[in-house]
């Protein structure tokens, strides 16, 4: 089950970080040795699962617009100063207490939709991965079964199983969505590019793009790490916090707020030095972790310690191996970790808070989430002082 719960958040970790990798010229092996590292001191320190993702607004972003590896390198390095002065100074722990518990459920339901829908899209092959790389499997030889993408009958076939293993200690679902759908890669066409997989010992190397430019800092900090830090305080933090004491109780004593931004600044610091993607610690990571079966740090030691290996003994050739499993695959994982999140919400009793919550998440899939959680503070306080009813 650890083994399972460990595989669970790939879904919204490999697309981006691939994407990044492809599109923006990311090293590999800085990436994912952060990645791993991040997670095996993590769940060391913490003693409790604790995710390990991509920065949503910084990745997506970043994409789209095809910024350079300095300017990605920048808004690490920007992250991690603005995290630790958070951590360090306590401030952290004074913003927590102000946001009232709807804005937080508001920012678990948003998340968990958002997750649904992107695994959604996965499946149906209309995320815009696919779409820049032209086809809804693009690593695989086949792309359909007659009238019927590939893609959706992998998603459908995974789905049916996963709702079917839920809780299933003998065949863990996260476990069987990974190996079967790499399995359906392999005989599908998707290992075309192990060939060229030469197995050895790398070492990332230290700041592979250089400094940062001062325009790199200046357009990092508007465009990539300002839009990020909303997001952060109410997903990453506050929503992570929260979702782990409610999922580990008193052994989830050391999740923190302040801790949380003092380990995602200190891996922000030290993945932009190798040459790696900006971290955090999502809540939408846990509660996947948490859905297929993850409920001791182990699990934290066993996916770090995969993506360690796979970096340093690999290298490059760490891509090639992840293109095995389909994106439909990724997207089973996301939508029952979306649902997870989701469920969150069930707490909130009163009609006001529901309200939040639910406008946050429509303001979420139309503009992005650091916007859904200042509106949700803003309507959130209104309704506090009496002077807005619903």
């Amino acid at each position: 089950m650890e083994l399972s719960g460990s595989l669970g958040d790939l879904g919204a970790l490999l697309p981006l970080s691939m994407g990044l990798v492809m599109i923006n010229g990311l090293d590999p092996i800085g990436m994912f040795a952060s990645v791993g590292l991040l997670y095996v001191l993590g769940g060391i320190y913490y003693g409790v699962p604790i995710a390990v993702q991509p920065m949503k607004v910084v990745s997506a972003y970043a994409i789209a617009t095809a910024a350079t590896p300095a300017q990605i390198a920048a808004s690490g390095w920007l992250l991690a100063g603005m995290l630790l002065l958070l951590g360090v100074s306590g401030l952290v722990d004074r913003v927590a207490k102000a946001i009232p518990t709807c804005v937080i459920r508001g920012v678990q339901l948003s998340t968990g939709v958002l997750l649904m829908a992107k695994g959604a899209s996965f499946i149906a092959g209309t995320s815009a991965y696919q779409q820049v790389q032209g086809a809804g499997e693009p690593f695989l030889a086949v792309q359909s079964f007659g009238p019927v993408s590939v893609g959706a009958v992998i998603g459908i076939v995974l789905g049916a199983a996963t709702l079917l293993l839920l809780g299933n200690r003998r065949f863990p679902a996260g476990l069987v969505v990974v190996l079967a759908g790499a399995f359906c890669g392999l005989l599908l066409g998707g290992a075309s590019g192990l060939s060229d997989v030469q197995p050895g010992f790398f070492l990332p190397h230290m700041l592979p793009f250089g400094l940062p430019a001062w325009p790199d800092f200046s357009w990092a900090l508007l465009a990539l790490a300002l839009p990020q830090i909303p997001m952060t305080l109410g997903n990453a933090v506050i929503a992570n916090r929260d979702l782990s004491h409610e999922y580990f109780g008193r052994r989830s004593h050391r999740v923190t707020g302040r801790a949380l931004c003092v380990s995602m600044g200190l891996a922000n610091m030290f993945a932009a030095f190798i040459g790696g993607m900006p971290l955090c610690h999502g809540a939408g990571g846990l509660a996947a972790h948490y859905r297929f079966g993850a409920r001791t740090a182990g699990s934290n030691l066993i996916i770090g310690g995969i993506f360690l290996v796979l970096a340093l003994g690999l290298g490059e050739g760490i891509i090639p191996v992840l293109h095995v499993l389909p994106l439909s695959a990724l997207g089973v994982l996301l939508i029952f970790a979306g649902i997870q999140l989701g469920l969150a919400v069930m707490d909130l009793q009163q009609r006001g808070g529901m309200f939040v919550a639910l406008g946050m998440c429509g303001i979420a899939l139309g503009l992005n989430l650091a916007w859904a959680f200042v509106a949700g503070l803003v309507v959130a306080f209104l309704l506090r002082s009496g002077k807005v009813e619903v």
